[in-house]
């Protein structure tokens, strides 16, 4: 029986069962909060907000834990009669990359499973007389959603389901043969059965998503969550129409053979764009590529509470910050794009007050008009790029992907240019491309602030350095691979730089840094490049709201292990809360702050054990290395998972 200060274990159970383990808002949550305080007369006890506990980064004084997903944080709850209650936090698999999962037919499927234009396996033979299909050592972008009325037979509670991208694969199974971007990316849907006593998540159903009506996916990186509750995809790095080294033609051309049976069948402009998965009712997905956000090298979109203004990061040296407005809500099939222009005073100081943004507005358009674009046209046909001074003043100087380039439209073809050729007509029109891999992005809505990642800044951003241009705007005294967070103060009431009207609320006109990673001068006694108590090579961002807590997830070559963070943008407090395995990237990051009365926090890895060639693992390559391999063994696989709490962390008599 219940008390005032003993609610019963399946109260306490609901309280702690998820990520954050606090139902915050709906029936679910009032009902709770209610039996919190004991009983119908007695007061509700209400959550009233959380912090983390940080964990310490793992050391060879336990390398196990520096071989595997390793969490020792915890969550402090308060509530409004001034108790408080930590629970220790821990991690869960959906599943790990290469096993075989229910395909809710009875059978099962290859999670995370390569397939074709025509949806046949593609195989792996690098090893004679073991030829098997690819899969994916490189989950990314995870949305997780419900839908009113789920048709998915086998739920014992209530149906969840979650949107799973993987980004590429590593190596084939020869463990010498790379294979960066030369399979199309596969999307998954996840039916997962909700426990209503406990939150737990348990998959029932893995649906590949049929990607031919869109040609395939390209490197599909970072995702979000639409505020209409559609996965919002990515593919970065979009092909080099002009001027691709003989790397990446070679990339480029096993991607078409894997994908379509020809090395020369794919229409490369189909390719860094912005795909959008729907969830059906029964677990199926269906999928749409829009063409008019830019072709960029998409990580990860947020979409505004107005359901029309989206931010893109956009993951290139050389880039820009861009913002999609669109004409209707929840319908990113027809807008405006542009792209901000970096005034006076940028600097990562955190202290310093920050620089304006405005915007210059590169064209409108629909998305199936710039396909048929893209149907139709070749590179020569929209405009033309020398890489050497052509001593004619048609011509434009810009920065592209690191080097110096001239370019100049052809007569008519501005809108082609504009989204189909995006970042060279960004920098003709006098975009400030100058970022350096701009990662994720995500939105505080109560105050008005969007974030961004910039998972280094190197090259384009550094004062005197051959791919930086001052006239961006842009030009730090340093070179800081650790990376940084920006905030951008989000206005009204904002014009383009021609004068006319941005019809959005949610504008970025001012952008700071938040969060700065340190480089360290020599490596410390694991081989760390920058300090592990602070930020490396900020990647995936997610906000909660409820939490008022900014969600980090690393890509570093900087830190031995990457990191999962949460920073409070009240305190200030800045708390590691996961470790990924040794070499392992943290990707995959989504906060759900109430889903049937549950908080969720997914979080993936990819490719563990991918030792860095400058020497980051060399202090440690000789211990991890056979834990590694035991725990992934070949280095083939990787986890889609979530935060959770263990159930012994529950303190029955404290609440």
């Amino acid at each position: 029986m219940s008390t005032p200060t003993q609610p019963s274990r399946r109260q306490a159970l609901k309280f702690m069962g998820l990520p954050m383990m606090l139902p915050m808002t709906g029936v679910g949550a009032a009902s709770l909060l209610s039996a919190c305080g004991g009983g119908d007369d007695a007061p509700a006890v209400n959550f009233l907000s959380a912090t983390f506990a940080a964990m310490a980064a793992p050391t060879l004084l336990a390398p196990e834990a520096m071989a595997r997903t390793e969490v020792a944080s915890a969550l402090d709850v308060t509530l409004s009669d001034g108790s408080k209650q930590s629970f220790k936090l821990k991690y869960e698999s959906f599943f790990m990359t290469g096993s075989q999962v229910p395909d809710g037919k009875g059978g099962t499927v290859l999670a995370g499973g390569y397939v074709d234009i025509n949806n046949k396996p593609i195989i792996d033979s690098s090893v004679a007389g073991k030829d098997r299909q690819f899969f994916s050592d490189s989950p990314d972008g995870t949305s997780l959603l419900s839908l009113p009325n789920p048709t998915v037979a086998g739920i014992k509670g209530k149906a969840v389901f979650a949107v799973v991208q993987f980004e590429y694969t590593t190596r084939a199974q020869d463990d010498k043969t790379d294979m960066y971007g030369k399979l199309p990316s596969p999307i998954a849907v996840l039916t997962l059965d909700q426990d209503q006593a406990t939150g737990k998540l348990s998959l029932v159903k893995y649906h590949n998503v049929d990607t031919s009506s869109v040609h395939g996916l390209w490197i599909t990186c970072g995702s979000s969550l639409s505020p209409w509750g559609t996965h919002l995809s990515s593919e970065e790095y979009e092909p080099d129409m002009f001027t691709p080294s003989a790397s990446l033609t070679a990339q480029y051309k096993a991607f078409s053979k894997n994908t379509f049976g020809d090395e020369n069948k794919a229409n490369l402009y189909h390719y860094g764009h912005l795909p959008e998965v729907t969830v059906n009712p029964d677990g199926t997905g269906s999928i749409k590529k829009h063409y008019c956000l830019g072709r960029i090298s998409h990580e990860l979109i947020q979409v505004m509470p107005d359901k029309r203004t989206a931010l893109m990061g956009d993951d290139a040296t050389n880039g820009g910050f861009f913002m999609f407005v669109a004409d209707k809500e929840a319908d990113l099939s027809a807008g405006s794009l542009y792209v901000a222009k970096v005034g006076a005073g940028f600097s990562i100081d955190t202290a310093a007050a920050g620089a304006a943004l405005s915007w210059i507005k590169l064209g409108s358009a629909t998305s199936a008009e710039i396909e048929a674009l893209a149907n139709t046209l070749k590179p020569a046909d929209i405009m033309e790029v020398v890489t050497t001074d052509p001593k004619d003043a048609s011509f434009t100087k810009i920065w592209f992907s690191g080097a110096v380039q001239w370019a100049k439209v052809k007569p008519g073809m501005d809108k082609a240019a504009a989204y189909l050729e995006t970042h060279r007509y960004a920098a003709i029109k006098g975009g400030s491309m100058a970022f350096t891999k701009m990662e994720g992005t995500t939105v505080n809505a109560k105050d008005k602030i969007a974030y961004s990642a910039l998972q280094n800044m190197q090259s384009s951003m550094v004062k005197g350095q051959s791919a930086n241009n001052p006239d961006y705007g842009i030009a730090i005294d340093k070179v800081v691979n650790a990376g940084a967070v920006l905030a951008h103060t989000l206005s009204a009431g904002q014009k383009d730089i021609a004068g006319a009207a941005i019809n959005s609320e949610w504008v970025p006109s001012l952008t700071k840094a938040l969060l700065v990673g340190e480089d360290l001068a020599t490596p410390d006694a694991l081989g760390n490049k920058a300090n592990p108590d602070k930020i490396g090579a900020p990647d995936n961002l997610k906000f909660s709201e409820k939490l008022r807590t900014l969600f980090i997830g690393e890509d570093s070559a900087y830190h031995v292990n990457n990191f999962v963070w949460a920073y409070n943008v009240d305190t200030k407090a800045l708390s590691r809360l996961v470790s990924m395995p040794v070499g392992a990237e943290a990707t995959g990051l989504g906060v759900v702050d109430d889903l049937n009365g549950w908080t969720y926090i997914t979080s993936n890895f990819q490719h563990p054990g991918d030792w860095d060639s400058k020497g980051l693992h060399d202090k440690v390559r000789a211990t991890l290395e056979p834990l590694v391999l035991k725990n992934f063994p070949g280095r083939a696989s990787a986890a889609v998972g979530y935060l959770t709490a263990e159930a012994t962390s529950v303190k029955l008599n404290k609440l």
